[in-house]
């Protein structure tokens, strides 16, 4: 464990990705096995110790100290792990001069009942310094928020053994931790992982946004970027499977659009719910319902017959990548599109159709239909190089997204909460709201991103300076601070008081300049809801 603590360690203070990357290198190039497998689970989020849960840490920190002391020092940390391991008093025993390992913590772990949980746990923390502890509680309830996503630990696996990242993430998630198999390829003693007849999951080609760029038509081709979740589905020896673009398996929270899917092959698309929301029929290209009606499908691990026939699930293709047995990532996309076509007539035509060609005769036509976007209330528009073939993150000049220009509102800072990891230290979350017509203010949404670190510190500043009352962890302040809200929709919500809520809120401005009497009205944000 402390390898691994001093790794977490260095990874907060560390800025540089370069730098990041290096020390997720060296520690993999020194770590054994299994020990260093386990860390790349904790560090992509693939680790799951279903017997400790953070309700279990707060009841043993709070047998040993006072909770009000507990209560307070998490809120002025901002984080549950960092807090339990600064409080938690030293054992009257040495510490074990047998240090515990990474490996050893999560066998114990992984197979403790919840009986036992309290003890073992106790227990380990008792053997562990403050950084140790940090590290096991972080590894144990996941979500370590130290600056390093999952794409980023796997590059650093491949650099420290001087692989692929493409190749490396391709056969990610047919591979279990502690992934022997992958650190055996990467040392040369072994062959590279090529699971057989599993269903892998393969890189996303990703867009860069367009912003200033006018791009020529002829070697570009234009589709309407649809809002629903982006979805790559598989199918192979009989078993289907649908991924998300982080590469989750989505598969059981929609089993009619996995049980449709009967072609051997691997496809790029996007996942919506049936409805006249976006367009007309299906047949025609168009019958897709609004994201709020895919959310209630989302995150599901069941799904009842009722929700099953109340959201009807289908998938709107963008591209392929296997057709058959054979990988057609490398042909460029006029060659793959008329695969695509080709293969799609295979499937259900009720769950699966093809995204149209949107036809301009040039960028400025393209820019007319474009403004229609939000009236159909679609998410925008992508431009593909027709030549492009299908790359694994984002290449430049490939893929452009040209998402239609957000609404915004002037809404009523009400509530603050200290964010996480870096930011743990300032009020960095905000709730806001808008006026109804009688003069109450209703929360309408939260956001914590578009602002610069000067500007979260002058927001900081101001909750500080302005509390009325706490709740806990948040504060309320007064109602005199008005934020220019951005968002991509809004949309009814029986979950909210006002009776709406906001997709993809972030902070534009702080609107000094307006006083909170003049901020906009619940009934004008309804009139909004698509």
């Amino acid at each position: 464990m402390r390898d691994f603590a001093g790794l977490l360690d260095a990874l907060i203070y560390t800025r540089s990705r370069n730098a990041k990357l290096k020390l997720v290198a060296d520690y993999l190039a020194a770590t054994p096995d299994p020990d260093r497998g386990w860390a790349m689970a904790a560090l992509t989020g693939d680790l799951d110790l279903p017997g400790v849960k953070p309700a279990l840490i707060r009841a043993l920190i709070e047998q040993r100290v006072d909770p009000v002391l507990f209560r307070m020092s998490r809120d002025y940390v901002g984080d549950t792990a960092e807090t339990v391991a600064l409080l938690w008093p030293a054992p009257d025993r040495p510490l074990d001069p047998q240090p515990l390992s990474v490996g050893a913590v999560v066998e114990r772990l992984r197979h403790l009942s919840r009986s036992d949980a309290p003890a073992v746990l106790a227990d380990m923390l008792d053997r562990l310094t403050a950084e140790e502890r940090f590290a096991l509680l972080k590894m144990a309830t996941g979500g370590l928020r130290i600056g390093l996503s999952a794409r980023l630990a796997k590059t650093a696996f491949a650099e420290a053994f001087g692989l692929d990242v493409e190749a490396v993430e391709e056969v990610w998630h047919g591979l279990s931790p502690p992934y022997a198999e992958l650190f055996a390829w990467g040392e040369g003693k072994g062959a590279q992982p090529t699971p057989a007849d599993v269903p892998v999951f393969r890189p996303f080609m990703l867009a860069h946004p367009l912003e200033d760029l006018r791009v020529n038509l002829a070697d570009y081709a234009a589709e309407w970027k649809w809002d629903g979740i982006r979805v790559q589905i598989v199918h192979v020896a009989g078993q289907t499977r649908l991924y998300s673009r982080t590469g989750d398996d989505v598969t059981h929270a929609f089993p009619d659009v996995a049980s449709a899917f009967d072609a051997i092959g691997a496809v790029d698309g996007e996942l919506l719910v049936k409805g006249e929301h976006q367009g007309g029929t299906l047949e025609d290209g168009g019958g897709a319902a609004s994201f709020n009606a895919l959310q209630q499908r989302l995150g599901r691990k069941t799904v009842s017959a009722k929700m099953l026939a109340d959201y009807p699930a289908f998938v709107r293709l963008y591209d392929i990548l296997v057709d058959g047995t054979e990988d057609v990532r490398a042909l460029p996309w006029t060659e793959r599109r008329r695969r695509l076509e080709a293969f799609a007539a295979k499937l259900d035509p009720d769950r699966f159709d093809v995204s149209a060609v949107i036809e301009a005769e040039d960028f400025t036509a393209l820019e007319g239909l474009r403004a229609t976007a939000r009236d159909a209330a679609i998410e925008g528009v992508m431009l593909k190089r027709r030549d492009s073939p299908y790359s694994g993150g984002r290449r430049v000049g490939l893929w452009y997204k040209w998402k239609r220009d957000p609404l915004t509102a002037d809404c009523v800072m009400m509530y603050a909460q200290r964010g996480n990891g870096r930011r743990s230290s300032y009020y960095s979350d905000y709730t806001f709201g808008c006026w109804t017509e009688g003069g109450e203010l209703l929360p309408v949404g939260k956001a914590y991103s578009g602002i610069t670190d000067e500007e979260l510190r002058q927001l900081d500043h101001f909750v500080r300076a302005h509390t009325v009352q706490r709740f806990g962890p948040v504060r309320e302040v007064e109602k005199t601070l008005v934020l220019e809200i951005a968002f991509d929709s809004i949309h009814e919500s029986k979950r909210h008081k006002s009776g709406v809520a906001m997709r993809f809120p972030r902070i534009a401005r702080i609107r000094t300049d307006k006083p909170a009497a003049e901020a906009d009205r619940v009934e004008t944000l309804k009139r909004l809801v698509t």
